[in-house]
Formats: C-alpha cells, structure tokens, sequence
C-alpha cells in the first residue's frame, strides 16, 4: 500500500517513518501540496494533507486507488467529502486536536482586545508611560456566548468560568456543562462577548451576517473558526472589536478595530504532537481494514446531505 504525505514538516516525516517503518506499506513525502504534485496519475492509496491541499474532483479522477483521504486539521473544508464518499474513500480529520491550543489562544485575543495590551507594551518600548487612553473592560460577570461548544468550544466554555463570566452555548443538542441554546439570536442578544467555535459547513458558513449581527448586545467577536462563517460584510463594517486568526482578506487586518494573527492559533508543541498521534491512529485503524475512527462520513450526511453507501 502507497500512503503519501503532502505540506509535510521535517518532524512530521520523521514521526511516521518511525511509527510505519514496520508496517507493509510505501511512503512518500512532499513539502508541496497535493495539487501541485498530483498533475499527473498516481498510485496512491492514501493521502495525507494539510489545509492547504484541494482535495477535489479533478484531483480524484488522478487518484483511481486511492481508498482513505485524512486531513492533519480539525477543519475539512479543503476537501470535497461529498466527492469522496461518493467514491467509497473514507476521509477523517485530527478531531478534538486542538481544544485547549484553540481555547487559550482565543481568550488571549479577547484580553487583548479588552485591555490592549500590545499598545502599552509598543509604547513602553519608545519611552511612553501614556495609558489613559487605554480604560479595559473586566470579563468577570459579563457574559460569554459560544457559538459550538465542541473540543474547542468547551475549552473557552471552562476557561471564560475560570474568569468568572456567564456562559451561553449555542448549538443543537444540550450540554451538561453549559446552558445552550439551537437559537442563535438568543445568543446574540444576550452575549457582552462572542467566540466562534464551529466547523464551517453549507450550514454555517456566514451564519452571522448584516441580517443579524444587530442583534449582538456586545462589541467583541473572537472567531478563530473559519473566517467564511461571518460574511465579509460584517468584517467592513461591524462597529466593535473583531479579534481572528484568519480573515477573508488579509488588507482588512489593517482595520483599527480588527485584531488579527496569522493562522497560528492552534500552534502549540502539544497539539502538534496530538495531530500525529491521531493521524496515525487512523492509517492505522485503515490499514486493519477497519474506518478511521475520526471518520467524516455522518458529518458529510448530516451537513451536506451526502448520499453515500
């Protein structure tokens, strides 16, 4: 069996070269994505990628035994998973990799849209005491919405009671951990802050749009989701404090009152290490002829309405 590994990290190599190096199987290894390798047919049975490698159509036809594709990201939306099982090829992601990463890197972004702490920091460095202009607002008794209260979404959810806040959840089911709501106005109109912490599907992408944003009683938005979840309007124009890792167009980071960072907030050593723990465990999981445990089947079914067998 041939497994190729695309936008692949020097350790990342070295991580499954060891942990395969028994196994009866061929890899290949590639720093550049799967389209800019796979111009013409391969034999590959199956494919690792990361988000910056299109997993579609085209690419498939040039893939005729390929049976499992895996994306080392929780987000999967650089892969046509309806394409797929269409197919019979199985598709997982690295679910549940990066809660706490994801968690504290958002509540970093909320203090620092709250207390403008690289300001002072800048000032400090030229010789400037001056911070009167910089009156903070205290998350402790405020309330926190939390759009998708999944690995992630219950991090900040543990995290914004660790700080003394209300906590309220949107999503479709309940949760013993925390209020929710499947209402998404409810949240909007009760929440002083607002994280974003879904997948983005037909389903949710501009989930919050002009139709709704004035609803939010709030003026902060931290969205360390995929940035298509609110519409590129609401970034042009939204009056309060938009803080991401990822925006729709880069030049809107120049924007005073957006906060932003290069796609980084899951970068920790730790949630590295749980990427590749998990994407072995599913090649593994493939490789004895079993599903990957993270397979996406029932999200294509219940999100894009995938019909496959």
């Amino acid at each position: 069996m041939k497994i190729a590994f695309f936008e692949v990290r020097p350790d990342e190599k070295a991580f499954f070269q060891k942990a395969l190096a028994h196994a009866n199987v061929e890899l290949f290894f590639f720093e550049k994505t799967a389209q800019e390798v796979i111009t013409t047919p391969r034999d590959f049975d199956i494919v690792s990628v990361f988000i910056y490698s299109k997993i579609d159509a085209a690419l498939l036809d040039k893939l005729p035994n390929l049976r499992y594709v895996q994306t080392r990201s929780a987000g999967y939306d650089h892969i046509d998973i309806v394409e797929c099982y269409k197919r019979d090829i199985y598709v997982s992601n690295a679910k549940g990799y990066a809660g706490p990463a994801v968690g504290e890197f958002a509540f970093g972004l909320l203090l620092e849209a709250l207390r403008k702490i690289h300001i002072a920091i800048h000032r400090l460095e030229e010789g400037n005491l001056f911070y009167k202009d910089l009156l903070g607002t205290e998350i402790e008794g405020k309330t926190v919405g939390v759009l998708g209260v999944g690995s992630i979404g219950s991090q900040v959810v543990k995290i914004a009671k660790g700080f003394g806040a209300n906590v309220i959840g949107f999503a479709r089911h309940p949760k013993d951990f925390v209020k929710t709501t499947p209402v998404l106005d409810e949240v909007l109109e009760a929440s002083d802050f607002l994280f974003i912490c879904l997948p983005l599907t037909p389903q949710t992408r501009e989930l919050i749009a002009m139709h709704n944003i004035d609803h939010f009683k709030g003026n902060v938005i931290i969205n360390t989701a995929r940035a298509a979840i609110m519409s590129k309007e609401v970034y042009e124009s939204f009056p309060g404090i938009i803080a991401a890792d990822v925006l729709p167009n880069w030049d809107l980071a120049k924007k005073e009152n957006i906060i932003a960072t290069p796609h980084m907030a899951y970068y920790t050593k730790e949630a590295l290490r749980r990427i590749l723990q998990i994407s072995l465990d599913n090649i593994i999981d493939v490789l004895d002829g079993h599903p990957p445990r993270y397979c996406l089947k029932e999200e294509c079914q219940k999100n894009y309405h995938c019909k496959s067998t």
